[in-house]
């Protein structure tokens, strides 16, 4: 049993909505330019990348490293798509250029629910609920217990796309099926993960409130179930992360340059391999004649084009075991060896020499403190508005006002269902849309110790 392209291309919108058609844009294009115009995305011009609150321009945020990500993803995705069409298995009436818009598109949002201070601001999240927060878990069912216990920027990604931007609670973006299929990285469920029943427990896709989008999107595209809330992944998931390794396996490293942690003689003994012997020879010319700051944007176009062709026939290559998601590990493990190696080399040293400096670290410590005085207040509020009306303060209310009674779903102040969850994931998105500056500002706010904003 295989997947078929037809269905993996779906261009129907969620809310099985039909494709859009428009003239000088395909369907899939609209997608690239809703993400773009998000207020979501844009504020991912001012949360971190890998360093917090960095004052040096010069080092990537997570809005410059998703527009790098998308411009690898978008020339991938095209050549998988003409060497699909060359093979004749792409679908009339679509273009390579489609391939390349679903991709690109799913890279662009492959960070969109990161919260303020990247991973460690997800760690933060869930330190507290499993600490201090616990007690506002004590009503939920377990599987939402762990959607926050173990708080997942992927999953909070998809609920941005589906739930919390545009049209609130009524599909959100409203984006085609298979770029929202292209986008979910971990198709399952955190309480699986938990419970050691999939791929990687430390890591999921979906929260239990957008179980039914999920569901919606895995059928109408075509994904093969592999268990309860779980389905393969889309191919072009696989695309989306190797160009996120790509430019991980470079950013990292041009980073750490420019911030004086790393040397450029490492980075480039790490990359030159991947570079053709002829091709290695005129570049080193170059490089020789301009300074260090200047010598990664001579190497880096060299090197992301072998990265590319690598994977492009990688995928090809093994295009029947993705179809059929047999596929375990990801593209870069199938790519040619010097391709592979490379790109594990450079996560290796930025993970020993990047993740581990001595500022970093002093940055994401207090990061902690920022992320638990915000769930403090904001989860203290809701909970009172929630609870006996007689006890709810002013200050109560003034929380209410800051996060936005729109922003809540239907079912909470109504109190159906599972409302107690749905309050909870109101004080989620708010706290994941902010940047990192916002956060620390608020936190000090609240603590009294901040300086007025006008």
């Amino acid at each position: 049993m295989s997947m078929q392209w037809e269905k993996l291309l779906c261009a129907e919108r969620l809310g099985q909505r039909p494709a859009k058609s428009e003239e000088g844009r395909s369907p899939f294009h609209s997608d690239h330019d809703k993400i773009i115009f998000s207020g979501a995305f844009r504020r991912l011009a001012r949360k971190t990348q890998v360093h917090p609150l960095a004052i040096n321009d010069h080092v990537h945020n997570r809005l410059t490293h998703s527009l790098e990500v998308a411009c690898v993803g978008r020339t991938l995705g095209m050549r998988v798509g003409k060497a699909l069409r060359d093979r004749g298995d792409l679908p009339e009436p679509l273009e390579p250029s489609d391939i390349g818009d679903i991709v690109q598109s799913s890279c662009l949002a492959h960070d969109i629910g990161n919260p303020p201070f990247g991973h460690t601001g997800e760690e933060a999240i869930r330190n507290w609920f499993q600490k201090d927060g616990a007690g506002y878990l004590k009503h939920l069912e377990r599987a939402e217990r762990d959607d926050l216990r173990m708080f997942e920027g992927n999953a909070q990604g998809l609920r941005v796309l589906t739930t919390s931007e545009y049209y609130q609670h009524q599909e959100g973006m409203r984006l085609t099926y298979a770029t929202l299929s292209a986008a979910i990285k971990y198709p399952w469920c955190a309480v699986d993960s938990v419970d050691r029943k999939r791929p990687k427990q430390s890591k999921y896709g979906v929260f239990q409130s957008e179980l039914e989008y999920f569901h919606e999107i895995a059928k109408s595209t075509g994904l093969l179930p592999l268990g309860d809330n779980w389905y393969c992944r889309h191919p072009l998931v696989y695309l989306m992360e190797a160009a996120d390794d790509f430019c991980y396996g470079i950013v990292d490293l041009e980073d750490g340059l420019e911030m004086g942690i790393v040397r450029w003689e490492e980075i480039y003994a790490l990359l030159r391999p991947v570079l053709d012997p002829a091709q290695a020879r005129d570049l080193e010319q170059a490089l020789d004649r301009v300074d260090v700051g200047r010598k990664p944007a001579i190497l880096r176009g060299k090197v992301i084009d072998a990265f590319i062709t690598a994977a492009t026939e990688a995928f090809m290559a093994n295009q029947q075991d993705f179809l059929a998601g047999r596929v375990k590990g990801d593209l870069i493990s199938l790519c040619e060896p010097t391709v592979r190696d490379a790109v594990q080399a450079a996560k290796d040293l930025a993970k020993d020499k990047i993740f581990n400096h001595a500022k970093r670290v002093e940055l994401e410590i207090g990061a902690y403190n920022t992320i638990a005085t915000l769930l403090s207040t904001l989860c203290g509020a809701v909970d009172a508005l929630l609870g006996d009306p007689d006890k709810v303060t002013y200050k109560d209310k003034r929380v209410l006002a800051l996060i936005g009674e729109n922003s809540f779903h239907p079912d909470v102040f109504a109190k159906r269902g599972s409302y107690q969850y749905l309050s909870l994931m109101a004080v989620i998105d708010y706290i994941s849309g902010m940047t990192d500056n916002y956060a620390t500002n608020l936190a000090k706010q609240f603590n009294g110790m901040g300086a007025p904003r006008y």
